[in-house]
């Protein structure tokens, strides 16, 4: 029996909230009535209320009906192949499908009516696990031991984003063995369709990954609040989360320390920590600050850590051990450093203690009471970056098998480019880090010139620049990325301002290997939200 294709599979509209009601009722049996502080309730995954519904429509005898199969209306949104995949049940999914319709003349080709069917049996296994008393009887009488699924299972992220021109599905590979990085910047203008993009990115790489043994995880800077906006609640569940995953500086200090603990750890690492430390907190202000400024900034951090015997500091201590070393006739009088720190401590920021991994959750930043270009909008990126380096440092390398790389977190920075004016060395060594950690960053700013800067090549270190609809072209960067000149220049600088929204441009790296053909493909992205 030849296996059915199961890419692009599409759900049928409604799917989602067809099945929320037997997800609220699994969800309750499995919790407990209440938990602690450090405890949260488990949550289902939609992938994972699907392939049980699939697999109970699929346990029915009763002969299918084509015409209920033809009513059903299809939406823009794919099912995962993980649906099928995971637990090696996919031979078994397939024999049950072609069994329960063998009486019937399908098409298995026809990706629509393919499509039309497994929402049927999820439609079918649904009404059946509603029924009362079924659910003890299938699934909590089963007997089913969790040993039986099998370790190691690294999931593909072959992330589907749209279609080529020639209506071919378009698929970024972003962690098989032979992809060199995992970074992904995005380039686009006001309404050339980004904030849809990344949402795509995002949907693709939860779904694929959710179910498995190597769930990936993720944070996103919402600089203009759209992820976090509660009129957007939907978006989140299509991100497999839900509003707990916000974390508004506004409402309540993020809830963790920005600060490296250094027990243990040498003088010489905290003075080279302080420089840096001190380096950023004068970047992230628009102000000049003199060299003997800076300097004493970086003595003042040193010695708060003294006084905290190497432990975490907070911005108070600096402050103080900064006033504490200048001459007696300027501890009164604010200057720039002293404006930054005041603004920091006036906003309470972060907690002093660590409540929560950031990369063992997923989470969303809102950004959008604070000016995108202001020291507190680049403190917070920049420190919650400073954080995810110090948790990367002692995570073990990632575990590979024969065609994939674990992939753990992606962090996503909308607006990117208000980080990149400046020798931003989180971010560089985040993305430093990326392939031996299982990074995955994501990047998106207006306009593509914003990734050469002249502190990091990002472009030189990205695995896929999206180039979407732009206000201004920089010819050097189409040069450079593209390695082109004279026709094919053109031909590309062309391509740009035509784009459309919902559509982008990448390299093709095929033609760029062998010289020969178009450097670049067209994508239009599918629409998410």
């Amino acid at each position: 029996m030849s296996n059915i294709n199961i890419q692009n599979i599409r759900q049928a509209d409604g799917l989602n909230e067809a099945i929320s009601e037997l997800k609220y009722i699994l969800e309750v049996r499995l919790n407990l009535k209440e938990y602690t502080d450090n405890k949260t309730p488990f949550t289902l995954s939609n992938n994972k209320v699907m392939r049980v519904c699939l697999l109970a429509g699929l346990s029915i005898e009763k002969k299918r009906d084509l015409d209920v199969v033809e009513s059903i209306q299809l939406g823009s949104n794919r099912i995962f192949e993980t649906l099928f995949t995971l637990h090696n049940l996919s031979s078994a999914i397939f024999a049950l499908i072609k069994l329960r319709y063998q009486h019937l003349d399908i098409d298995w080709e026809n990706n629509a009516i393919k499509s039309k069917i497994v929402n049927n049996e999820i439609f079918l296994g649904r009404e059946l696990l509603l029924q009362e008393g079924t659910l003890e009887t299938l699934l909590f009488k089963s007997g089913l031991a969790a040993g039986q699924v099998k370790k190691g299972m690294i999931p593909a992220l072959n992330l589907n984003i749209g279609t080529y021109e020639d209506e071919i599905q378009a698929y970024l590979n972003l962690n098989g063995k032979d992809i060199s990085n995992t970074q992904i910047l995005v380039a686009g203008t006001t309404g050339s369709g980004k904030s849809n993009l990344l949402a795509v990115l995002i949907n693709e790489i939860r779904s694929l990954s959710v179910d498995s043994h190597f769930p990936v995880n993720f944070l996103l800077f919402d600089y203009k609040g759209e992820f976090s906006d509660p009129a957007n609640n939907d978006w989140l569940e299509l991100f497999e989360t839900n509003r707990g995953c916000i974390l508004d500086p506004i409402k309540a200090p993020l809830p963790f320390s920005p600060f490296k603990d250094f027990s243990g750890k040498s003088q010489n690492e905290i003075n080279l920590y302080s420089t840096e430390l001190a380096n950023a907190l004068c970047a992230i202000d628009n102000a000049r600050i003199s060299a003997n400024m800076s300097n004493r900034l970086s003595e003042a951090i040193i010695n708060a850590y003294k006084r905290t015997n190497n432990k975490p500091v907070k911005f108070e201590d600096i402050l103080k051990e900064y006033i504490d070393l200048q001459p007696a006739k300027d501890a009164d009088k604010d200057d720039s450093v002293k404006s930054v720190m005041k603004q920091l401590i006036r906003n309470n920021l972060f907690t002093a203690d660590d409540t929560i991994d950031l990369i063992k959750e997923s989470f969303i930043v809102k950004m959008d009471a604070f000016p995108k270009d202001g020291p507190i909008a680049k403190a917070i990126v920049y420190f919650i970056v400073s954080k995810l380096n110090i948790i990367y440092e002692n995570l073990p390398k990632q575990s590979t098998d024969e065609e994939s790389v674990e992939l753990r977190h992606f962090t996503i920075i909308d607006e990117a480019h208000y980080m990149l004016g400046f020798d931003n060395k989180p971010l560089r060594d985040l993305i430093a880090v990326g392939r031996n950690k299982g990074l995955s960053i994501i990047l998106a700013t207006q306009n593509m010139d914003s990734y050469k800067s002249e502190y990091f090549d990002f472009y030189a270190n990205a695995q896929y620049p999206l180039i979407m609809k732009q206000q201004s072209i920089n010819d050097g960067v189409i040069k450079d990325l593209f390695g082109v000149s004279g026709k094919e220049f053109q031909e590309i600088k062309e391509e740009i301002a035509g784009l459309q929204k919902g559509e982008l441009i990448i390299k093709n790296p095929t033609a760029i290997a062998l010289g020969m053909g178009k450097k670049y493909k067209k994508i239009k992205v599918r629409h998410l939200i």
